[in-house]
């Protein structure tokens, strides 16, 4: 279970990498990289960085290589912006939940394609079954 500092630290550590990410690292391999989470062991020695990349699986796989190759120089970047006993070992991972859910999206939106907004799962029409509960005299 995670503490509230391991908690704080995380969040400290993915709003800096985020930050590094978008000013200074200069790989033009690298994609549109989102950070999403990150988790830090109890002891505060590692932190799993969960990302989200944008383009197909190749560009993903490109940018997933290129940032655990620069895994070196992100975390010499934040022992000059947190102050930590231990910067954590990064490990680099990637978050596969926001393909999910355009997933989820799009099979919604198919099932709303194929069925009319008029349509009840019962095959009446809502007014009929009103009638029908309404006193006869």
């Amino acid at each position: 279970m995670a503490t509230k500092r391991t908690l704080r630290v995380g969040e400290l550590i993915k709003r800096e990498i985020a930050d590094i990410l978008c000013r200074e690292m200069k790989n033009p391999k690298l994609g549109f990289v989102t950070v999403s989470d990150v988790d830090v062991t109890g002891d505060l020695r590692t932190a799993f960085v969960r990302i989200s990349i944008l383009g197909d699986e190749k560009r993903r796989q490109e940018s997933l290589r290129c940032l655990k190759s620069a895994a070196g120089f992100i975390r010499k970047e934040l022992s000059s912006r947190i102050t930590l006993r231990y910067i954590p070992k990064l490990q680099f991972q990637l978050d596969t939940s926001v393909d999910h859910a355009i997933h989820i999206s799009q099979l919604l939106a198919e099932i709303k394609k194929e069925k009319p907004d008029g349509d009840h799962p019962s095959g009446e029409n809502g007014s009929e079954a009103r009638e029908e509960n309404s006193p006869s005299e």
